[in-house]
């Protein structure tokens, strides 16, 4: 058990190793963007901001990346507790002049430099005089003066926080604030670090992928039985690969969404290269159909009143018996419960396993260097005449 909300299995098919002592005390005090994961943390918008405009119902939350993955992960897996409707603008789409007429929606603009391409290109298109907020470093850009010229609120995106890094943070709570969760719930930073058994997982989980990383298995695949968590792993999948991909290091995020790829990856993964490690995830489900027994054929009397979260779960559980036989590495998580604090500790649990694993492996995991070198070779492009 990671906590009383997750059951996790640490890669229990491996041979057990002591893990080494970690100095909690003395690593934490080091990264100051852990400050947002913390219970103490000060936001730079006020509950007035809010409640201006927490009575619209329509959202448009538009950004890329770290900007908008955290929330979408937020608004996904808690979309049970949620009545406000969010679409999320999170890439260049020729078709954009659709999102436009459909709704009147209050506008939620995110980038952390201001000058992010695609954010600039939609907001362009999207915004109007309505309501807008945009949440952006505290110095000039193009989208700081943006709001200027709108006079439009403009939200402090701490300059020490990476947008991968920043879900906990304005990025990641305020629109969790309009969604009607409570911010406070998500903060489990400090139960955690003094929560030996969360600590002594971690490192656990750490030392094994890094014994993975050794053995040439750079593919971190993600069984993932859960159809609301979908968004948590493509903001878990940004996470890893830019913070480790470096120096011809890395690890090599892959979402797997089961049980559907059971009839398309599954034999590769079974029989193809051991290249790979896994992560099992599956969460309960409060409501869920069931089978129509009248409609039941007797060979199949099996599935006589069975809801289909059971049917996934009993196939989760058969393929992590199949991965035991073939002695393939993995991982389970089995979330008991959908809340804040659930989704808060998952937060925690992958950032603190990232930085770590980055610190290990020699790389740093808060830069994207090569990722910028491309920003400027496309505004060199457009810069031209043609």
């Amino acid at each position: 058990m990671l906590t009383p909300n997750i059951n996790y299995k640490n890669f229990s098919n491996l041979k057990k190793k002591k893990s080494k002592k970690f100095s909690k005390e003395n690593w934490f005090k080091e990264i100051k963007l852990l400050d947002s994961l913390k219970s103490n943390y000060k936001y730079s918008y006020s509950k007035n901001q809010i409640k201006k405009i927490k009575k619209d119902k329509y959202f448009r939350l538009i950004g890329i990346g770290g900007s908008t993955l955290g929330a979408e992960a937020i608004y996904q897996f808690l979309n049970h507790k949620i009545k406000k409707k969010f679409i999320f603008i999170n890439n260049l789409n020729p078709k954009l002049e659709s999102f436009k007429k459909k709704i009147k929606a209050t506008n939620i603009i995110i980038s952390k430099s201001g000058n992010t391409l695609e954010t600039i290109a939609n907001s362009n298109l999207l915004i109007k005089k309505n309501k807008n907020i945009f949440i952006t470093e505290n110095k000039k850009s193009y989208l700081s003066n943006l709001a200027h010229s709108l006079k439009a609120d403009i939200i402090e995106h701490k300059n020490y926080i990476g947008g991968r890094y920043s879900v906990l943070s304005e990025v990641g709570m305020l629109p969790a604030e309009i969604m009607g969760l409570n911010e406070k719930k998500f903060k489990r930073f400090n139960y955690l670090i003094n929560n030996n058994n969360f600590l002594n997982e971690l490192i656990k989980n750490v030392y094994s992928i890094l014994k993975f990383v050794k053995e040439k298995k750079f593919n971190s695949i993600i069984l993932n039985y859960d159809c609301n968590s979908e968004n948590l792993f493509k903001w878990y999948q940004q996470l890893v690969a830019e913070s480790l991909g470096k120096k011809s290091k890395g690890i090599l995020p892959i979402i797997s969404t089961m049980p559907m790829d059971n009839h398309s990856l599954m034999q590769l993964y079974l029989d193809g290269p051991k290249n790979n490690f896994f992560t099992f995830f599956s969460a309960k489900e409060i409501k869920s159909d069931k089978i129509n027994n009248k409609f039941l054929n007797k060979s199949h009397n099996y599935l006589k009143n069975k809801s289909f979260s059971k049917i996934i779960y009993a196939q989760k559980n058969a393929t992590e018996k199949i991965f035991l036989k073939k002695k393939l590495p993995f991982r389970s998580f089995d979330i008991k419960f959908k809340n804040e604090e659930v989704l808060g500790e998952l937060f925690c649990f992958f950032i603190l396993e990232t930085i770590l694993l980055g610190k290990a492996l020699k790389v740093n995991p808060f830069d994207q260097p090569s990722v910028e070198l491309i920003k400027k070779e496309t505004k060199k492009i457009l810069s031209k005449k043609f």
